[in-house]
């Protein structure tokens, strides 16, 4: 922190500023109070002197919105941005920068790196989940909070280790991090996102940037060939790193693996009772007081302020990104240009790169002209310096610095003999009272006393002048990508990070300046907020089992008692302790719901769960005493399927004479019931062969067709004798709806007692056989068509969509099928580590397919795959940070979701 300066402004909005925070190549963010006095604010607004440039205010406002897109997370929501303004306003987060964290204290600790990757590749991926590419993270763009990390900046200018702006009003943004693609002259995509992330954690990990060693004039060569050094980085993360790493952007692991990988239960969860070391810590906590303790500086009378609130409203400054530095790029599908920039790289302190010795000459290393926004003794925005109340400045230091090499196509060759070197603009103070033609109508202070700290010097506006026709024939367009350039191209500096143009020329302005869109609340990839969350009493067991009545409903079983959620509101309306121990939760009419237990079912009012009816089996089943019943088989409508066996005692025949009396014996017998619930009527009974010790056959409901059922045996029940007569492959067993009569047993191909299996009402049958998944005509087990899977994909259990079949495997994958051809229409990666079983699929009324695992719910479009958001709770813990082992679960009730994981529920809107 530092005072603030005399030309800086004293309001924005609603907020009084208190003092400059950090500052950046493209914006300078201060401190601020809110009107209720209270709340501290980040207002990060643009530097006066790039604020005049249509580009640069294009830009600007851009990644503004791509902010408030992001907002939620480990982004941090906008507080206050004017639609067409030029600064924007975050709440305060108490935070280090990256690079102040490894400056004050060394590299971090191997956990607090796996936080610091997973909230970043959350982040990430929530981005790439739309093909798009947010370029530019690096250390001083990234803050370490007391929960968390946090991201700043949301583009190429929040990157920007320096940028500035010519007299023709080109805009020129040089960043620090270089992807191999860039270095072969290729599109970057979300995978080049991934490399600078590996450099990043590697940064992180031993504080010092993979490849940077060596001459800088081979810095290109070394990113696009060689290996990078990861010895000091921990075992544990290596592996990762270097994945990260790949000079093939086919060979990186997506965002989503990365982040599973670093923090399965989320970073949020990891981080969860504190994640800092004791020494960044203490200085978090330090800043905070600090900031706390801040009062607006003094102003004198300024006879101009009586003109009324406008004079302090800002009208036209631009939303920048968030608190702190800046960093990644601006969301956008990786095939189109970012109004012209291309997002150069960030070396491990951007702030610093290629500022050596500019006050001496005036140029960088290697020619390159000083950067508008740089002043004189070549600070370009210290985003590592805690400075306040006028303590000195610190000189500029040398640092290894990760390059990129970037240059207009036009400018790729150098300059040619004889041809005028750039000017750098003349540099000026910014004027306390601007004309009126300033594009950043901030409230200035009255002029200040002369020992007030002096400004940053800032380039004067010149004058754009009109371009000849045939200027403008040849004008960079502002969608132009820039080419990556190997080394040793003239007037470039190598080691200095990336050069990129972005012109201000009419052609452009006529569609920028047009109204953006409405900025979309949620990016897709970012789950929606939860309507409510209900967590069940720690002091008892999670529940049981979970089910939804009338969609008005959402009720849990467990062994103390039944609960009743209201699905609107999340809020517990009913508890009943003598509804213990049910194992399903059905819809029995409009009136009543429906819980079976191993001992009866029940009938309870949804209003406040009191019992209405109750059957004991030893009451209702006669012939059947001491029935033991295995989970319910299914439901179609108002009838359920279940299994019920008791033991008998057969005794022995009456010995011959002479014999000796042979021994009683027990035996278990085992039915197939089907039972009305709204009539609380028995429809029938068959008997079917006894299960496994203690002797229920559990039966899996696989299809229901008008006139019968198919089911098939649960593989745990299985005896040695029906897995001998199955010849290892399961049995599939047909009944007739109305009278339970035996229709056939029949096996279709090679599938297996546990394999996945579903039919549907047309006669097909869809089971998993190796690793793929084949049809299979019910009625006479010939096979219709197989879809080929990969190694060990092992298909799950598919979900029916009309004409289309949702398929899941152990890959980690879902899709979608055309039930009659088989024919894949599109299948998509949840992005969750391989192994495990495959996630469970649910299909909400609207069309939104929710895959849910171990680590994460995964939300698609059922139309086209089109990947909506995921969802990670944070979980419980041990002090060590070891992960939850519930999985989650999801129930679809209408237009909600409600996942669970263990004791805790969530409910989200979905189409």
């Amino acid at each position: 922190m530092e005072a603030l300066r005399q030309d800086d402004p004293r309001h924005f909005g609603p907020y009084t500023v208190l003092a400059r925070f950090r500052e950046t190549a493209s914006a300078v963010h201060y401190l601020g109070r809110g009107a209720d006095g209270d709340d501290i604010a980040v207002v990060t607004a643009a530097r006066p002197a790039l604020a005049a440039v249509p580009a640069f205010r294009r830009r600007f406002q851009s990644e503004a919105r791509t902010a408030e897109r992001l907002a939620g997370g480990w982004v941090q929501p906008p507080l206050a941005a004017p639609a067409e303004g030029l600064w924007t306003a975050t709440a305060y987060v108490p935070a280090l920068t990256l690079a102040e964290a490894i400056d004050l204290a060394g590299p971090l600790p191997e956990r607090a790196v796996r936080i610091l990757g997973a909230g970043l590749a959350e982040t990430l991926s929530r981005v790439h989940a739309t093909g798009a590419v947010l370029q530019g993270l690096a250390p001083g763009t990234v803050l370490l909070a007391e929960d968390g990390p946090r991201l700043t900046a949301f583009g190429p200018l929040g990157a920007a280790a320096a940028a500035e702006a010519n007299a023709s009003g080109q805009l020129s943004v040089r960043l620090g991090y270089l992807t191999p693609e860039q270095v072969d002259g290729k599109d970057v995509g979300p995978a080049s996102d991934l490399f600078v992330l590996g450099l990043l954690l590697a940064y992180a990990a031993t504080g010092t940037t993979p490849l940077a060693d060596g001459p800088a004039a081979e810095a290109a060569e070394r990113i696009a060939h060689a290996s990078a050094e990861l010895d000091s980085v921990p075992d544990e993360l290596r592996d990762l790193i270097a994945g990260c790493l790949a000079k093939d952007p086919a060979d990186r692991p997506s965002a989503g693996s990365v982040a599973a990988e670093l923090a399965l239960e989320g970073a949020a969860g990891l981080a969860k009772g504190g994640w800092l070391p004791e020494r960044l810590a203490a200085s978090v906590a330090d800043q905070a007081a600090r900031v706390h303790a801040l009062q607006a500086p003094e102003e004198e009378a300024d006879p101009d302020a009586a003109a009324g609130p406008e004079a302090t409203e800002p009208d036209d400054g631009a939303p920048a990104p968030a608190s702190g530095p800046a960093a990644p790029e601006d969301v956008r599908p990786a095939s189109e240009p970012a109004d012209g920039i291309d997002a150069g790289p960030q070396d491990a302190r951007p702030q610093d790169v290629g500022t050596q010795n500019v006050a001496a000459t005036g140029h960088q290393e290697g020619g390159l002209p000083v950067p508008a926004s740089a002043s004189a003794d070549g600070d370009i925005g210290d985003s590592r310096t805690t400075r306040f109340l006028g303590t000195a400045t610190p000189p500029p230091r040398t640092d290894r610095a990760t390059t990129q090499l970037a240059v207009p196509r036009e400018l790729a060759a150098g300059p040619q003999p004889g041809s005028p070197q750039p000017v750098r603009p003349a540099a000026a103070p910014f004027p306390p009272s601007a004309p009126a033609a300033q594009p950043h109508p901030y409230t200035y202070p009255a002029a200040a006393p002369q020992s007030a700290p002096a400004p940053l010097p800032l380039p004067a506006q010149a004058p754009v002048p009109a371009p000849s026709a045939a200027a403008a024939a040849s004008a960079t367009s502002r969608r132009a990508l820039l080419t990556v350039v190997a080394a040793g191209v003239a007037g470039l500096v190598v080691g200095g990070g990336a050069v990129a143009a972005l012109g201000s020329g009419d052609d452009a302005s006529d569609a920028d300046d047009k109204p953006a869109p409405k900025p979309r609340r949620t990016l897709p990839g970012q789950a929606p907020e939860p309507s409510w969350i209900y967590t069940h009493p720690a002091a008892e067991p999670a529940p049981l089992t979970s089910g939804v009545w009338e969609d008005k409903l959402l009720v849990l079983t467990g062994t103390t008692g039944a609960t009743g959620i209201d699905l609107r509101t999340g809020r517990k309306i009913w508890q009943r302790a003598d509804a213990a121990g049910a194992q399903a939760v059905l819809a029995a009419g409009k009136d009543l719901c429906f819980l079976a237990s191993p001992t009866e079912f029940l009938w309870l009012s949804p209003k406040d769960g009191q019992v209405k009816h109750r059957v004991r089996f030893v009451d209702q089943f006669t012939g059947v005493p001491n029935m033991k019943v295995a989970p319910l088989t299914g439901r179609s409508g108002s009838v359920v399927w279940f299994t019920g066996s008791h033991t008998v005692l057969v005794k022995a025949p009456k010995p011959k004479k002479g014999q000796k009396p042979g021994r009683d014996t027990q035996v278990v017998k085992a039915y197939f019931f089907a039972y009305d619930i709204v009539l609380r009527k028995e429809l029938w009974r068959v008997a079917v062969p006894a299960g496994r010790a203690p002797g229920t056959p559990a039966y899996r409901l696989t299809a229901v067709r008008a006139a019968d059922l198919v089911i098939r045996q649960d593989a745990a029940t299985l005896t040695p004798a029906d897995v001998a007569a199955g010849k290892g492959r399961a049995l599939f067993r047909c009944f007739d709806r109305k009278t339970g009569k035996l229709l056939w047993v029949r096996q279709f191909g090679a599938l297996l007692p546990t394999g996945a299996a579903l039919g549907d009402e047309e006669g097909q049958l869809y089971g998993a056989v190796g690793d793929d998944l084949q049809a299979f005509e019910m009625a006479t087990a010939k096979p219709v068509w197989t879809l080929n899977g990969t190694a060990a994909s092992v298909f799950g259990t598919p979900v029916l969509a009309g004409k289309l079949l949702h398929t899941t495997n152990r890959n980690q994958e879902v899709g979608a099928v055309d039930r009659a051809t088989g024919k894949l229409l599109w299948r998509r990666s949840t992005e969750v580590p391989l192994g495990g079983n495959a996630p469970a699929l649910t299909l909400s009324g609207g069309g939104t397919l929710l895959a849910a695992d171990a680590s994460q719910v995964t939300a698609f479009s059922a139309a086209d795959g089109r990947r909506l958001w995921k969802f990670q709770d944070i979980g419980a813990q041990d002090p060590k940070g070891a992960t939850v082992s519930a999985p989650y679960q999801v129930l679809a009730a209408g237009k909600t979701a409600v996942v669970q994981r263990g004791g805790v529920f969530y409910a989200f809107p979905v189409e």
